[in-house]
């Protein structure tokens, strides 16, 4: 009865063995069938399908955007205004007429109108220079806004050009997304859908 048991324990196994050799034999076959089909498409087309070109160089093709916008800020901008009177005609009048009145003082006769004129003419100038001395310019602060146009500029890529080989022919053709390594073709010419 043992020896029974051993030899259909001996039988299992081989016939476990021999399934198991036969599916590596079915799954190798299949493997090569699959490399012989991808090399076929590398090297041109699938039989009936859709034809592939090798990619040869893929460069991007790039565009400058200028983008115009104001920048503005505020700003102390100090006026200055001249006194208002500049050849100092009041300090000259007020001191002629005090050094006048003062010259009138001193003297008698012909004596007394030369005084008077004399200090008529001192008076004025020490009217004019005092009131040079006290007149400043007038300054005013106002804050004014100031604005300016800047350019920001920025390159955004638009396409690219795209170099391929078919049938020992380089062409090159504008497309709008970086293909990969190859291009779907029709009769030579880069198809409208591209593979990616």
């Amino acid at each position: 009865m043992n020896r029974l048991m051993v030899n259909a324990l001996h039988m299992g196994i081989a016939a476990a063995l021999a399934m198991g050799i036969s599916a590596c034999n079915r799954d190798a076959s299949a493997d090569a069938g699959l490399a012989n089909g991808s090399s076929s498409a590398e090297a041109g087309s699938t039989g009936a399908g859709a034809k592939y070109a090798r990619v040869v160089s893929v460069d991007p093709v790039r565009k400058t955007v200028n983008n115009p916008r104001q920048v503005c800020h505020d700003e102390v901008v100090t006026h200055t205004e001249a006194p208002k009177d500049q050849h100092q005609i009041a300090g000259t009048a007020i001191g002629a007429v005090a050094g006048g009145l003062l010259g009138h003082q001193v003297g008698g006769g012909k004596g007394k109108t030369l005084a008077t004129v004399a200090g008529a003419v001192a008076g004025g100038y020490a009217g004019k220079k005092i009131q040079e001395r006290r007149q400043h310019p007038t300054e005013t602060s106002t804050t004014e806004r100031k604005c300016e146009t800047v350019n920001d500029s920025s390159t955004k890529v638009v396409g690219y050009d795209v170099r391929y080989e078919y049938n020992g022919v380089t062409r090159t053709v504008r497309m709008d997304h970086d293909p990969g390594d190859r291009v779907q073709v029709q009769e030579g010419v880069v198809a409208v859908s591209d593979a990616h």
